[in-house]
């Protein structure tokens, strides 16, 4: 990631949004200091950014997109400049998911979406095990967010960070595929409790 060029386009989207799409942060002083999952529901291509401007500005996140992004000229230069770790989602992405815990060992944020893709308002989509694995090989916590399905142009739009918690998982063993799952469906289910706070 480059400091300059996050802190440069953050400040122009910061304007854009705060004119077209400002938002109303809920929760903020919930992420922790250091190394975190933050984790969100995604319906809308803004949703990275809604989050982003959420946060502040000393907590910027590394993305977890998917690779394809990265071929869309202008848009792949700016992703690849402000950090986000390409994922290839047809297949089990070992260097991806080497680069997210090496990325949170060394003590950043990393935002993902654990449903994968975008998911619309009234469809179900199940959450993937990946922040559940990486909690636990990692011992970050989690800090689930949620962003509302419509965007009302020029109204506030909010954005709900809800509390960080470490995901409850084996002690005894290696946790399976099974465990996983368990953590990834409790995951989302804290997400989509954020909205009653709306």
């Amino acid at each position: 990631m480059s400091e300059f060029w996050f802190r440069f386009f953050h400040a122009i989207a910061w304007v854009i949004f705060a004119v077209v799409h400002p938002r109303q942060v809920i929760g903020q002083e919930n992420i922790p200091q250091g190394p975190c999952l933050i984790c969100g529901n995604h319906t809308r291509y803004s949703d990275p950014i809604f989050i982003i401007l959420s946060m502040k500005r000393r907590d910027h996140p590394y993305i977890l997109g998917k690779a394809e992004l990265l071929k869309i000229p202008v848009l792949g230069w700016i992703l690849k400049k402000v950090g986000m770790i390409p994922v290839d989602r047809g297949k089990s992405d070992v260097k991806a998911i080497k680069e997210c815990m090496r990325t949170l060992k060394e003590g950043h944020k990393l935002l993902l979406f654990p449903e994968g893709t975008r998911v619309k308002e009234g469809e179900s989509q199940d959450a993937k095990a990946g922040a559940a694995m990486l909690a636990a090989r990692t011992g970050v916590p989690i800090v689930p967010v949620y962003v509302p399905a419509h965007l009302g142009w020029f109204r506030r739009t909010p954005v709900v960070f809800g509390e960080a918690y470490r995901p409850a998982l084996p002690q005894d063993r290696k946790p399976n595929a099974e465990d996983y799952r368990r953590v990834a469906d409790d995951l989302m289910a804290r997400v989509k409790a954020l909205a009653e706070r709306v």
